[in-house]
């Protein structure tokens, strides 16, 4: 079994995969992360109900963190 931070720690600077409460995903490079699991991410896309939206650099709480996928 993977531990999350151990997940973290093998996904910097790699292209990961965020599925988010509000049913969104963004996708992006992990550049970051702390001990609560908040996340930042570089180049940053969002997808919602088929669209895609640039966001840039983003900081995702990790309460709000559904599930991590490397991409």
């Amino acid at each position: 079994m993977v531990l999350p931070i151990d997940l973290l720690e093998i996904s910097l600077n790699r292209d990961i995969s965020l599925l988010l409460k509000d049913g969104r995903i963004l996708n992006g490079k992990l550049v970051g992360y702390d001990q609560y699991m908040n996340l930042v991410l570089d180049d940053a896309r969002e997808e919602k109900e088929g669209e895609e939206k640039r966001l840039g650099r983003v900081v995702v709480r990790g309460s709000n963190v559904v599930s991590i996928a490397i991409v």
